[in-house]
């Protein structure tokens, strides 16, 4: 069996170098100490599609790998929460099998982040907000360290600190939970 061509393994061992960089400047721009972790729901959980059924419910595609990463960043002590403007009850269901507080159905978000933030003695430079679109705006301008997801709307993208490489409902939050837990131990 042949060796991949010069020109190939360079390449991939430059991409491999590039991945490096951007995770190591990404884990440089999170707070220290962090506060909390607060997602936005779709288009951060979810690939922002709904399925709609004949009468009219809906449901949405999560990821198990993004439950993953929320379970071990709970489980290492970071305070959470979901904030989303979406009142489907999808969202809440989601957020309970996750153990995860969630406040939803907010037109407003920023005055709901500042006092669940205030509730806690946590100062908004610590927080990270993960969020996809332009009602995230708020939150995003808000905290220390904004984060959007890789198919985040052209709008909200030049307030990121962070900008994941993967996508909403995809592994975005998986990737975020990692770089915490990465940082944080």
């Amino acid at each position: 069996m042949s060796a991949l061509p010069p020109a190939m393994s360079d390449l991939s061992r430059n991409q491999r170098r590039g991945a490096v960089g951007r995770r190591r400047a990404a884990i440089r721009a999170l707070p220290d100490p962090l506060g909390a972790v607060v997602f936005d729901f779709d288009g951060v959980f979810t690939d922002n599609g709904v399925m709609v059924r004949q009468d009219g419910s809906e449901s949405a595609y999560c990821s198990r790998f993004d439950g993953m990463g929320v379970t071990l960043l709970r489980k290492a002590g970071v305070p959470i929460l979901i904030l989303s403007k979406e009142p489907n009850p999808v969202v809440g269901a989601r957020a309970k099998k996750l153990g995860v507080p969630c406040l939803q159905g907010i037109d407003d978000k920023v005055p709901v982040l500042g006092s669940w933030l205030g509730e806690r003695s946590i100062d908004p430079s610590a927080c990270v907000y993960l969020g996809n679109d332009v009602n995230d705006a708020g939150p995003l301008a808000m905290v220390g360290c904004p984060v959007v997801v890789a198919d985040a709307h052209r709008s909200v993208i030049p307030l990121a600190r962070i900008v994941l490489d993967n996508v909403g409902g995809r592994g975005a939050v998986r990737e975020l939970c990692d770089l915490v837990l990465a940082q944080h131990g």
